[in-house]
C-alpha cells in the first residue's frame, strides 16, 4: 500500500510526458504552453504535500490519505473529457492536489513505524519497488498515445486511481502515534522548529536538488529524443525507462549500505556519481556524441544510480529531525522539491526543445548536481562522532528532536 500510494501521482506525471509533443501539435498550442500539463502539476503536488502533511498530523494519515485519493480519481475523470488546453491543465492540476497525499503520506507512515536509522532504507525499498512501475509508465504512455491516442492514458489512469484508492479504504490502518496536548502544537510551531534546525533546512535543500535533476532531465528529455532524434515517442519511453532502471538499482543498494554506512555518507556517495556522471555526459556533449541516445541515457543512468543514494538518504534525515511532525517534515519537503521542480521542469523543456543539442541540458544538470554538494558542505556539519543507537534515542526524546 506504501508502493501504491507514493506511486501513483509520479506515475500520473510521467505516463502523459512521451504525448506531450502530439499533444502540442493536437491542440495546436506551442511548446511552453503544453508543458503547464508538468509544470503545473509540480505546483499542485508542491501545494497540496505542504497543506495535507500538517492536516495529517492532527486529524491521521487515512483519512487525509482517502480524501486526496477521492480528487484524484474525479480529476483524472476530468482530463478524460477535455476539449480545451486550459480544461486538460485545470485537471491535471487537480489530479496533483489530490495524488500528492499519498507522496507525504507514505514518507510520515515510514516515519511512524520505523527508527530513525532504518528510515532511509524504508524510503528507498519504498521507492525502488514503485519505481518498476514508475520506469515503465512513459512506456506504457507513449504506446497508449500511438494506439489509441492520448485520451487512453487517461482512462488507464482513472482506472489505475479507483483500484488504489479501494486498496487503501480496506487494508490501510491508522499509523499516527497517540499526541498529547502538550504535542498539538499544529503546523506554525512544527514549522518554527523545523525551520531553526539548520540541519533539516540542508537535508531539505539536498533532496529538492536531488530530484531538480529528475525534473530538469524529464522536461527536455521528450524533445530531445523527439524533436532533435527524430524518434517516436514509444522509443523515447523506452530509453526513459532506462533512467529509472538505474534509480530502481541505485535505491536497491541504498536498502542494504543505508543502515551500515549512515545517512551522511550514503548523501556524499550519491553525490559524487551524480557530479561524475554529469561531467561525463557535459564531455559527450562537447564532443556530439550524445546526439545519439545510448550515449546521453547511457552516461545518465550513472547519474541516476546516485541520485537515488541522496534523494533516499536526503529524505530520511529531514524527517528525522522532529520525529512528531513526521507529516509537517514531509510536507514541507514536499512543497519546496515539487515547487523548485516545475521551475526546473519548465527549464528543462526550454533547454531541450530551443536547442539543437542536449549540451546545454547536460551543463545544467551538472551545476544542479555540483549545488547538492556545496548545501551538504555548509548546511550540515561533519562532526565526525559516530551515531550510536543510544545517540538516537536520546536525540528523538529531547523537546526539539534535534540531530
Amino acid at each position: 500500500m506504501l508502493v501504491a500510494m507514493n506511486g501513483l501521482a509520479p506515475v500520473s506525471l510521467y505516463i502523459l510526458v512521451p504525448a506531450l509533443p502530439i499533444l502540442a501539435k493536437t491542440l495546436n498550442s506551442d511548446v511552453s504552453a503544453v508543458q503547464l500539463n508538468v509544470s503545473l502539476f509540480m505546483v499542485g503536488l508542491a501545494i497540496s504535500q505542504l497543506v495535507t502533511g500538517s492536516l495529517s498530523d492532527r486529524f491521521g494519515r487515512r483519512p487525509v490519505l482517502l480524501a486526496g485519493l477521492g480528487l484524484a480519481v474525479i480529476a483524472t475523470v476530468i482530463c478524460m473529457f477535455a476539449q480545451t488546453l486550459p480544461q486538460l491543465i485545470a485537471g491535471r492540476f487537480l489530479q496533483a492536489l489530490g495524488g500528492a497525499t499519498g507522496m507525504v503520506m507514505s514518507r510520515a507512515i515510514i516515519r511512524d513505524l520505523y527508527p530513525r536509522e532504518r528510515v532511509g532504507g524504508m524510503i528507498s525499498l519504498v521507492i525502488a519497488v514503485m519505481m518498476i512501475a514508475q520506469l515503465l509508465s512513459p512506456l506504457i504512455g507513449g504506446l497508449l498515445e500511438t494506439s489509441f491516442g492520448w485520451r487512453a492514458i487517461f482512462y488507464f489512469m482513472a482506472a489505475t486511481s479507483v483500484a488504489v484508492a479501494a486498496g487503501i479504504a480496506v487494508g490501510l490502518p491508522e499509523t499516527r502515534p497517540a499526541r498529547g496536548p502538550a504535542e498539538d502544537g499544529g503546523f506554525f510551531k512544527d514549522v518554527r522548529a523545523l525551520s531553526a534546525s539548520r540541519v533539516f533546512f540542508g537535508y531539505v535543500l539536498c533532496q529538492m536538488l536531488a530530484s531538480a535533476i529528475i525534473f530538469t532531465f524529464a522536461g527536455g528529455g521528450p524533445y530531445i529524443v523527439v524533436n532533435q532524434m527524430h524518434r517516436s515517442t514509444a522509443e523515447y519511453g523506452l530509453w526513459f525507462a532506462s533512467s529509472g532502471l538505474a534509480y530502481l538499482l541505485g535505491n536497491l543498494v541504498s536498502v542494504r549500505l543505508s543502515p551500515r554506512h549512515g545517512i551522511d555518507r550514503m548523501i556524499w556517495l550519491g553525490i559524487a556519481l551524480q557530479i561524475g556522471g554529469s561531467i561525463i555526459n557535459v564531455i559527450w556533449g562537447v564532443t556530439g556524441l550524445n546526439q545519439i541516445p545510448l550515449w546521453l541515457f547511457g552516461t545518465h543512468m550513472i547519474v541516476m544510480f546516485g541520485n537515488a543514494f541522496a534523494m533516499a538518504n536526503a529524505s530520511a534525515g529531514a524527517i528525522s529531525i522532529r520525529p512528531q511532525a513526521a507529516g509537517t517534515a514531509a510536507g514541507t519537503m514536499g512543497f519546496l522539491q515539487m515547487g523548485f521542480g516545475s521551475l526546473c521542469s519548465q527549464l528543462g523543456a526550454f533547454l531541450g526543445g530551443q536547442f539543437t543539442t542536449p549540451l546545454p541540458l547536460n551543463i545544467a544538470i551538472l551545476i544542479i548536481s555540483a549545488s547538492c554538494a556545496i548545501v551538504i558542505v555548509l548546511l550540515v556539519p561533519r562532526t565526525h562522532v559516530p551515531v550510536t543507537a543510544e545517540k538516537i534515542v536520546e536525540a528523538e526524546g529531547e523537546e526539539t528532536g534535534l540531530i
